[in-house]
């Protein structure tokens, strides 16, 4: 069914999604990544049409009516066994995606996704581009681009264990792109083509993160009508990311050292262990090190995840890379958005290698995102400070703060309670427009109360 691609022949995938809307918003955005999509707002439309027509990929949600994903792919599978499938799914149905795997498909990805982050993914298993790729650029590091020596240092590290199966502690602050230095040590290994799961510690609580990693047996508790595998068993072969490690419990962090001491997990109410192969990457915008010393943390847990260590550079100190970074989101963003922005300002210019950037490469891409949606001009200004319109001339985002000589920590609380009061108290308002979790909003807050 599929057929060889050349540059006269772009890559084909079929988009199969119920919802109209979503269909039209990938295929405009993937058709400026030049590739053809083939949208369907069902499986039966999709079948009548592939009966017909070569396609290199297919994309398909996971919940619809009529066939669903998980039908869709057994028929697929059974006419084209090696044809990469996507599938798309919420939270709630989550244990399907699992499923999913175990039945063939080749990745999963949940709702709300990044168009940005699908599209990589679709190039990975279409195997676009060099099987070798230069350390500045490669599959997954999109928002780490940048050629500062900051930068160059943590791929030199991450290309150095490409050929070996270790653990990996990432450590740096909230937005300075550990998640992405996970990918891109996963990507650029020679097990990429491994399974790659990623999993918020900070987002769960105890009960929720041991069933997501362990799994559960039936009748385990009230609702376990049916024995479902964990994410640690469904990952074996391969990678798991847990980020935000520093904000498990005691508990369970002496549940996670012995799945790491001994490759074998025991699911929820079960009595067998079963064996797994999991190399672990871990993220924390914490010090783990320090809270070893003040026993937050448990020595031997740290020492066996923090076999190699990449320490995530702040945006501050690769101020090199801002404006390559800006002009990227900037191209990224009036392309999705259909807007004629082209560069910022010279005033923005400035302001952008003044500004602190608390919230680090994510904060800068939350920042384009909303002057590009907002602007109707090829040259867009920037709002540094969380307001709808951007700051007088001459007043950069810094000095909007304050006009003394404040320690980083306390700009970044005076920041922090300035964009608060803005979303008038709206915690989940203020982390979006900080660029940041609510977690860990939550966490900085709790500790200004304490001091």
């Amino acid at each position: 069914m599929t057929t060889p691609r050349s540059s006269d022949n772009p890559p084909v995938i079929a988009f199969v999604d119920d919802d109209e809307r979503a269909s039209d918003l990938f295929s405009r955005y993937a058709r400026t990544e030049g590739l053809t999509v083939h949208g369907f707002q069902s499986v039966e439309a999709a079948q009548t049409w592939l009966a017909d027509n070569p396609v290199d990929l297919v994309i398909s949600d996971l919940k619809m009516p009529g066939m669903n994903g998980l039908e869709f792919l057994e028929w697929l599978r059974g006419e084209w066994p090696e044809l990469p499938v996507i599938l798309i799914t919420g939270y709630s149905t989550i244990d399907n995606a699992i499923q999913a795997l175990r039945l063939g498909a080749s990745d999963f990805v949940k709702k709300p996704y990044d168009p940005e982050e699908l599209i990589e993914l679709a190039r990975r298993l279409l195997h676009e581009g060099p099987a070798e790729p230069p350390p500045a650029v490669a599959a997954g590091e999109r928002a780490m681009l940048g050629q500062s020596r900051a930068i160059e240092a943590v791929y030199h590290i991450i290309d150095k264990i490409r050929d070996v199966r270790i653990n990996v502690m990432i450590e740096g602050e909230s937005g300075s792109g550990k998640e992405l230095a996970a990918r891109a040590t996963h990507e650029r290994s020679d097990f990429a083509g491994t399974p790659y799961i990623v999993i918020d510690c900070g987002a769960l609580t105890d009960t929720l993160l041991e069933n997501e990693l362990f799994g559960h047996e039936k009748g385990a508790f009230t609702g376990a009508n049916t024995a479902k595998p964990g994410l640690l068993e469904v990952a074996s072969g391969g990678t798991v990311f847990l980020d935000e490690i520093g904000n498990i419990s005691d508990a369970m962090q002496v549940k996670l050292l012995r799945v790491v001491q001994e490759q074998e997990i025991t699911r929820v109410g079960g009595v067998q262990t079963i064996p797994i192969d999991v190399r672990f990457i871990v993220a924390s915008n914490r010090n783990l090190a320090e809270m070893v010393k003040a026993g937050e943390f448990r020595h031997d847990l740290y020492h066996r995840l923090n076999v190699v260590r990449l320490q995530m550079p702040p945006l501050r100190e690769r101020r090199e890379d801002i404006p390559v970074l800006a002009q990227h989101f900037i191209d990224e963003f009036a392309g999705r958005f259909r807007r004629p922005a082209k560069r910022l300002t010279e005033r923005a210019e400035r302001a952008i290698l003044d500004y602190p950037w608390p919230g680090n490469v994510r904060e800068l891409k939350n920042a384009i995102e909303r002057a590009v949606a907002l602007s109707d001009s090829e040259e867009i200004d920037l709002d540094l400070a969380g307001e709808d319109t951007a700051p007088a001339a001459g007043d950069t985002g810094a000095s909007a703060i304050d006009a003394d000589h404040p320690t980083l920590e306390e700009l970044e609380r005076r920041y922090i309670e300035k964009t608060l009061d803005y979303a008038q108290g709206n915690r989940e308002k203020t982390a979006n427009i900080l660029g940041i979790n609510k977690s860990t909003l939550w966490r900085k807050l709790q500790n200004y109360e304490k001091k």
